[in-house]
């Protein structure tokens, strides 16, 4: 089949869905691959590169299309481009479909099988394709390197000729994939890492990188966490208790990240501007929940907020901060679904449907939207 990868054009966004590497081996499956001008650019990827690997080099995202039996992108496809792909082609991307009917309602009046990333299963056999474990892996490491940047001192303890320098106290929230890269990171910078999670097995995670475990662990605490290894929604009995907790603890913190998501819901907050405005002047707060409302209600997407001498970041999308690494993580994530959507003999575009990888991402099938989170809206 004929796969297009474009540039991406959503704004900030410097990743790209294939490397020559990926592109090398998507050849030898049989398959022709189609590079528009420039994707790679961002991501220090020259159009040369692929063409040495093999791939075909379109000069804008209409000739990419063009006669393309699947679409591989980071980001949604934009509007032209799904009115580009033919009917019966595939789109696969991380498509942040969480309550957005248009979005699966534009796919299925176009006839495009779509699938979302965000929605492959966290079965032990998909985790080649967890896009979302690949990219919050990094997003962990850049927020701690974002909070040490603006942290005006150092992380590590420092013994001197002219004195001491204490090691920075960092504070992270969430020990999901995202928080344990973050703790790892903040440990071997040299801080002394404490962390918190409302998932009972989180405990001996974080034991196990270094970090001190800071919870309420009563018997909510111990029932917290769902079949799929996500967070539940904890009751606002114990959010008190654990907000208690934690801005008692939170005020001696120099550096807090902040990773606590819950999968088509907005981020619960969990610092508070009371907590912020407790913390000294100089320290800062890394948002990772900024894009779906925050873990602080300070923080702003794509800034940097200075309260009463704490900075709070929102960067919204780490991963592009680490392009080159984070797209080829990316690239392997699909490169590992590829053969679910391809016909073994002759290498066209046909999705394994009774798969239950396939059935868990598939957005839209035969011009009908397919995906159970949508069963209850109704089309737009």
């Amino acid at each position: 089949m004929r796969i297009a990868i474009l540039r991406e054009r959503a704004a900030g966004e410097t990743r790209v869905a294939a490397v020559p590497d990926s592109v090398k081996k998507i050849i030898a499956l049989g398959h022709e691959v189609v590079v528009e001008a420039g994707a790679g650019t961002a991501s220090s990827t020259p159009d040369a590169l692929y063409e040495a690997a093999g791939a075909h080099i379109a000069p804008d995202a209409a000739s990419a299309l063009q006669g393309a039996d699947l679409l591989l992108k980071v980001r949604r496809p934009t509007a032209d481009e799904i009115a580009a792909l033919r009917a019966g082609a595939g789109a696969v991307a991380l498509m942040e479909p969480h309550g957005d009917r248009a979005l699966a309602d534009a796919f299925a009046k176009a006839k495009i099988e779509a699938l979302a990333m965000e929605f492959v299963p966290r079965i032990t056999r998909a985790q080649s394709m967890d896009a979302l474990s690949s990219q919050s892996n990094l997003a962990g490491y850049r927020a701690v390197i974002e909070g040490a940047a603006l942290y005006g001192r150092a992380f590590p303890m420092m013994m001197t000729a002219a004195g001491t320098v204490a090691a920075a106290k960092c504070f992270i929230m969430g020990a999901g994939v995202a928080g344990l890269q973050a703790i790892a990171t903040a440990r071997r910078l040299g801080a002394v890492v404490s962390a918190t999670d409302v998932r009972p097995a989180a405990k001996e995670q974080v034991a196990s990188l270094g970090a001190k475990f800071i919870a309420v662990e009563d018997e909510e605490f111990k029932q917290a966490e769902t079949a799929a290894g996500y967070a539940k929604a904890m009751s606002a009995d114990y959010q008190k208790k654990q907000a208690a907790l934690v801005a008692e603890h939170i005020a001696k913190q120099d550096v807090v990240v902040t990773t606590a998501l819950i999968p088509g819901r907005p981020a619960p907050v969990l610092v508070t501007e009371a907590m912020v405005k407790a913390m000294r002047p100089g320290s800062v707060i890394v948002d990772l929940a900024v894009s779906q409302g925050g873990n602080c209600p300070l923080s702003k997407a794509d800034e940097v907020v200075e309260i009463g001498g704490v900075k709070v970041v929102g960067f919204s999308n780490l991963p592009a901060r680490l392009p080159a690494d984070s797209s080829a993580l990316y690239a392997k994530n699909l490169l590992a679904l590829l053969p679910l959507l391809t016909d073994k003999e002759s290498k066209a575009f046909a999705p394994a449907w009774d798969d239950e990888i396939v059935q868990g991402a598939m957005l839209t099938k035969a011009g009908a939207v397919v995906h159970p989170s949508f069963a209850a809206a109704p089309a737009a």
